[in-house]
């Protein structure tokens, strides 16, 4: 049952200042696939994965690690530290597992005592609520090796899912303006100017703006309620949950190649799989550089297969009809 509210108040200027994560934020997936894997099992979308990824982690010798300290820091539906989701992650993952490697002891301390009153910090996190380097180290190393493996073989379907939101959320900023973007973000998100109001977990919290803007960030293990920082001083982001559409066909005999080329044929059949892709999501899910990716999505523009529509930093890539009617008919 959801028993809160976060409300994110807006100015003239931060409507002028959102912004939509470009990438895939490994470090929030971390800790919202921590609260999955706390979940009883059943017969949901997530339960083959919490069952796989349970047996991965036993095979590589972290079960044990992972029970013991990296669940504690993530409750379900309650308090974790703002540490563990540094705003640059949304740069990288390496930049994220840097500056959670280099967090400040004090910092470390003060948060791992705000979560004393909602959850039990076992004894096997000593070390890390004194605050020794060391023991945030180690944090790192586990973090980056927890996401190794529980993320390795669903990669893929990640990105795609996570690729095909912000598409869909850059156009409508792009095409109907920043409220009608903020106010499709899903149906547990309401945009009430200049009020942004979602069900939270607990609580009632109010996060004021003034002027810094709003990260949006699109998650694939959020299942549930939206999640922001704790920390009202630290630049805000709201992480919502993305609906899992089905995945992308898997190849069959494809006379495309023969007609494009290999590369030019798979981008232009990625972007058919997708209601708008950008170049970057274009490179990673094709296997091309972004240079080539670029290249050759200019030339698929040029033959009006395909549309691209610049927004910020990002390029949107669509099917035209006649590109539809291309691929149908060499099916």
């Amino acid at each position: 049952m959801i028993k809160g509210t976060l409300r994110i108040v807006f100015t003239g200027e931060d409507l002028a200042r959102v912004r939509i994560a470009s990438r895939l934020d490994i470090m929030w997936e971390m800790v919202l696939s921590l609260h999955t894997l706390q979940r009883p099992g059943g017969t949901g979308a997530m339960s083959g994965w919490r069952r796989q990824v349970r047996a991965d982690l036993a095979e590589a010798g972290l079960l044990t690690p992972v029970r013991e300290k990296l669940v504690p820091l993530a409750p379900i539906k309650a308090y974790f530290p703002d540490f563990l989701t540094p705003y640059e992650s949304t740069n990288g993952f390496q930049q994220g597992l840097d500056v959670l490697a280099d967090t400040p002891s004090a910092r470390v301390r003060h948060e791992l005592d705000q979560l004393r009153p909602h959850a039990p910090v076992p004894a096997t996190l000593d070390d890390l609520a004194r605050g020794s380097r060391h023991a945030i180290r180690d944090l790192a190393r586990l973090s980056e090796r927890y996401c190794q493996i529980a993320f390795g073989p669903r990669r893929t379907a990640m990105e795609h899912t996570l690729g095909r939101e912000r598409a869909r959320l850059a156009r409508l900023l792009t095409d109907q303006g920043v409220d009608t973007m903020l106010a499709g973000l899903g149906p547990s998100i309401r945009w009430r100017p200049p009020v942004l109001e979602t069900d939270y977990a607990t609580g009632r919290y109010e996060i004021h703006l003034r002027g810094r803007g709003l990260t949006l960030i699109p998650s694939y293990f959020g299942r549930f309620t939206p999640v922001a920082m704790a920390d009202p001083s630290l630049p805000p982001v709201l992480v919502f949950p993305t609906p899992h559409g089905t995945p992308e066909p898997g190849p069959g005999p494809d006379p495309l190649p023969d007609l494009l080329g290999a590369t030019r044929a798979r981008i232009l059949r990625c972007i058919a799989a997708t209601t708008g892709c950008t170049t970057s999501e274009l490179a990673r899910r094709t296997g091309a550089s972004l240079s080539s990716a670029s290249a050759h999505a200019q030339v698929l523009q040029r033959a009006g297969l395909i549309t691209s529509t610049r927004h910020a930093n990002m390029v949107i890539h669509q099917l035209t009809r006649l590109g539809g009617d291309l691929i149908h008919r060499q099916q």
